[in-house]
């Protein structure tokens, strides 16, 4: 995820981790690094997780095997770090080693609103660097998508899969978890009520206490949703939401493999948060450019 400040950010074990604790360092290979370019505007209803996800798509689960994940062009350099966060975010899910943005100004900001002014360099890929693969998209061409089950990789257009009835929906986690994409659920679900059960997890509680102020909270509870205390959720499929058997989901989050939400007799479709929100409202998958968020 911190790819999107242009850190690199990659998970490990809990075993390794013991050992980083233990010793001060971490070994790792150099990766390659695969190059995605991305080029104009957005179309309504489109989102960094539509972007994201029609990568996977195309590059496949492990398209991308332990390289760093690159992304870059006008579309991405015009994106806020909440959204490019979604992006970074998402590298392993190709099979990336790390995802990574070009930090500019708008990292420069967001460290200085937490006192960060000092301590860090902006690196950014050489002029004449070499990538193992390039990737171009026109931005202008994307539509809203979902990863159906159960595997990322199966990316589909929204009309494919609109009107599938709906029992839950998730939205949250370190993929779209943040103050952007609650604000986005916010408006569709302001002065509506939700028709399925609809969980929503901020991301952190710097994140829970902007919704609060925002009156994001409020309008969430007003709908019908259930509001949970900052993290994980029911991504982890240890609580907080757990799907019953037969039941359809569609969450905000990166993965939606059998078990993933701890029943391996439900079905995750991942989607934007607008898509996500609008299905809550809905009772089904609908298509988020038939309603502006």
């Amino acid at each position: 995820t911190y790819g999107a400040l242009g850190a690199l950010a990659t998970g490990i074990g809990s075993t390794e981790m013991a050992a980083v604790f233990a010793c001060g360092q971490l070994w790792m290979r150099v990766p390659e690094t695969f190059l995605v370019v991305v080029e104009g505007k957005l179309p309504e209803g489109v989102y960094a997780k539509d972007l994201v996800l029609t990568v996977i798509g195309k590059v496949g689960a492990d398209g991308a095997t332990y390289m760093a994940v690159e992304y870059t062009g006008s579309t991405v350099k015009e994106l806020s770090l909440d959204s490019r966060m979604t992006l970074c975010n998402m590298a392993v899910e190709m099979g990336g080693k790390t995802g990574l943005v070009a930090p500019d100004e708008k990292v420069v900001g967001f460290l200085k609103e937490r006192e960060i002014t000092e301590g860090y360099e902006l690196l950014a890929s050489d002029e004449d660097a070499e990538f193992s693969e390039k990737l171009e998209i026109d931005a202008g061409n994307l539509v809203p998508v979902v990863a159906c089950p159960h595997s990322v990789d199966n990316v589909k257009p929204i009309e494919k899969v609109e009107g599938t009835p709906v029992n839950q929906v998730f939205i949250g986690t370190c993929t779209n978890g943040r103050i952007e994409d609650l604000r986005i659920a916010g408006r569709v679900m302001k002065d509506r009520k939700v028709k399925v059960r609809t969980i929503i997890v901020p991301a952190s509680r710097e994140v829970y206490l902007k919704a609060l102020r925002e009156g994001l909270i409020e309008a969430f509870i007003k709908a019908g949703a259930t509001v949970c205390n900052p993290g994980c959720g029911p991504c982890v499929g240890t609580h907080q939401g757990i799907p019953s058997p037969g039941d359809v989901v569609v969450s905000t989050a990166n993965r939606n493999f059998k078990g993933r939400m701890g029943c391996d007799e439900a079905e995750i479709y991942l989607a934007s948060p607008h898509t996500a929100a609008l299905a809550a409202v809905t009772g089904e998958i609908s298509d988020p450019r038939e309603e502006k968020s």
